[in-house]
């Protein structure tokens, strides 16, 4: 039901949303989004724990709702992680270097409107596209492998 109203909110705000299997959702533009059954505290030290058993290199964070506060705003938890290995960002920037825009990889974990925790990232073939990576398909293809197990390991219950 849920998934639903989240359906129609954003049909109505002109933003198309395609259901991917194992309760992915992935919107027009490019984010693939995972319910997570956790905080977002606890999604973000599962996410921390997972980027480093890979051996990926967390580069920062970001913690937008701190951002918010410290200008006297209010923000739900959000927060953004950015992370990754030269091994795949430098074969796509070598594809077309604009590519570096987008890299390293970022992880966005937030709690929506009605209290639901989401983590979600930039799915590579959007960025294929953006960039027009030809001749980087391996690369990505290993990318968007490597990101859905992450992901489904941050948010398996």
């Amino acid at each position: 039901m849920k998934r639903m109203n989240r359906a129609l909110i954003l049909a109505a705000l002109g933003t198309s949303l395609i259901v991917l299997p194992a309760g992915k959702l992935q919107a027009e533009n490019g984010i693939i989004q995972l319910k997570s059954p956790y905080s977002v505290e606890e999604t973000a030290t599962r996410l921390k724990t997972v980027l480093e058993q890979r051996g990926l290199m967390l580069v920062g964070t970001v913690d937008h709702t701190a951002a918010a506060a410290a200008i006297g705003q209010q923000l739900r938890p959000t927060r953004l992680f950015i992370f990754g290995n030269p091994r795949a960002g430098t074969p796509l920037m070598q594809c077309n270097q604009t590519a570096a825009i987008d890299l390293p990889m970022k992880a966005l974990i937030w709690t929506d409107e009605v209290g639901q925790v989401w983590l979600g990232y930039n799915d590579p073939s959007y960025l294929q596209a953006r960039h027009g990576l030809a001749g980087c398909e391996t690369v990505l293809q290993g990318m968007a492998q490597a990101l859905a197990a992450i992901a489904q390991a941050v948010t398996k219950p």
